[in-house]
């Protein structure tokens, strides 16, 4: 009898801990392509998470795993996520893995727009407790810090603090989720199990957008060209 291949699969990379927890799940049963992200239409950040493409792509190049990227507002979004999908289909994928939770509406778009591409969808963390993929992220080594805050629900006090046991303790005293799933904070990932080595983190200026409820406070992040030290990417911790 011949040896079942292991699925061919794209991920859905947000540069943040859930998808980089997925992707660990998924690489456990089958094997990366490509990771995909998706940039607003200058190409100069990505939406939620506010990250630049470098930092993607640092990423990817610590996973050792192509990155394909797109551009697009809200309006050509879907357009131009599905153009990755195809591409990914046409390379030979059969799966599209994502790091959603439990959202139900996001999970109807995805399968959607996967099965309108031709793949599967994969979702490794789906219905798990949220408190518990935190920490499996802190078990296996994932550390990422925060980049982004909703005003309405957490200080920008802890932008630039990475993501550890006591951080999660002072989200949910704060009443926040403690994966952020309801869009109270966004996470930049510096450290996953499956990367080659670290990557070092030099913190920015912090913006503002967005209005009433949904107003974020963002911190800008760029790579150092300082080596990895091991105590951290140089933000702050307490």
């Amino acid at each position: 009898m011949s040896t079942p291949v292991a699925p061919l699969f794209l991920t859905s990379w947000s540069g943040g801990k859930d998808s980089a927890l997925a992707y660990w799940h998924a690489c456990r049963t089958g094997r990366p392509l490509a990771l995909i992200s998706m940039l607003n239409e200058t190409g100069e950040r990505s939406g939620a998470h506010g990250l630049r493409p470098e930092i993607f792509e640092a990423q990817a190049a610590a996973l050792g795993v192509p990155l394909w990227q797109g551009r697009a507002g809200w309006t050509g979004y879907e357009e131009a996520f599905s153009a990755l999908l195809r591409r990914g289909r046409e390379a030979g994928a059969t799966e599209v893995v994502f790091g959603d939770i439990d959202l139900a509406e996001h999970r109807a778009w995805e399968e959607r727009v996967c099965g309108a591409a031709g793949l599967t969808v994969h979702l490794p963390l789906w219905e798990r407790p949220r408190r518990e993929l935190v920490e499996e992220g802190l078990r296996l080594g994932l550390r990422a810090m925060i980049v982004a805050v909703r005003d309405a629900s957490l200080p920008a006090d802890l932008l630039g603090r990475t993501l550890d046991a006591p951080l999660l303790g002072e989200l949910e005293r704060l009443g926040a989720d403690p994966c952020g799933e309801n869009g109270e904070y966004h996470t930049v990932l510096y450290a996953h199990p499956l990367f080659s080595a670290p990557l070092r983190l030099q913190p920015g200026a912090t913006s503002r957008s967005g209005e009433g409820d949904w107003a974020m406070t963002t911190l800008e992040v760029k790579l150092s060209q300082l080596p990895f030290s091991g105590a951290g990417p140089g933000f702050r911790s307490r």
